[in-house]
C-alpha cells in the first residue's frame, strides 16, 4: 500500500493554498455581512492553513481583496466606532459625576466632623458647669417676716 503525502505548504507555494484561501475568503466575506464586523488576513490565515508569511509573499491579489472588502464594508465597521465613541463619552460623564459626588461627600463627611467636634466641645463645657454647680437645696426664706422664731400653720407667730 503507497502512502500518499500532502505536498509540503511551507517550501513551495502551491496552487492548493491559493484555492483554500479564496474559498475562505469568500466564505468569510459572506459571513461578514451577517454576523462578523470584519475579514481579517489573521484569521483568513488560519482558516486556510496558510502561513501569514505565504499569504504576503505569494498571494498578493487575495490580499487585495482582504483591502477592498475592509474599504467597502467601513460603514459596519463605523457603526461600531460610533457606539464606542458613544460608550466612551458616556464614560466621561460618569467620571465627572463621580468626581463631583466624591467631592461632596468629603464636603459633608469634614461638616459632620466639624459638627460632631462642636458637640462634644459644648457637651463637656456643659459637664464641667454641671459639677461646679452648687446642687445642695438652699432655704427659701420670706422676705416679709424675717425673725428667727418660727411661724405657725396660720402664718401668725405663736405668742411668748
Amino acid at each position: 500500500m503507497v502512502k500518499i503525502r500532502k505536498p509540503d505548504r511551507t517550501t513551495r507555494p502551491g496552487r492548493g493554498a491559493a484555492l483554500r484561501l479564496t474559498k475562505v475568503l469568500e466564505t468569510l466575506t459572506q459571513e461578514t455581512r451577517r454576523s462578523r464586523p470584519g475579514v481579517t488576513v489573521t484569521e483568513l490565515c488560519r482558516l486556510a492553513d496558510v502561513s501569514r508569511n505565504a499569504l504576503y509573499r505569494y498571494h498578493p491579489a487575495i490580499l487585495e481583496a482582504i483591502r477592498q472588502h475592509q474599504r467597502t464594508h467601513t460603514a459596519t465597521r463605523s457603526r461600531y466606532r460610533a457606539a464606542a465613541d458613544r460608550r466612551r463619552l458616556a464614560n466621561i460623564d460618569l467620571r465627572d459625576h463621580l468626581a463631583k459626588l466624591a467631592a461632596l461627600v468629603d464636603h459633608y463627611y469634614t461638616a459632620y466632623k466639624e459638627t460632631a467636634t462642636l458637640l462634644e466641645r459644648r457637651d463637656r463645657e456643659l459637664a464641667e458647669l454641671r459639677g461646679k454647680l452648687y446642687s445642695r437645696p438652699a432655704l427659701l426664706v420670706s422676705a416679709i417676716g424675717s425673725s428667727t422664731k418660727k411661724k405657725g400653720p396660720s402664718g401668725v407667730a405663736p405668742e411668748p
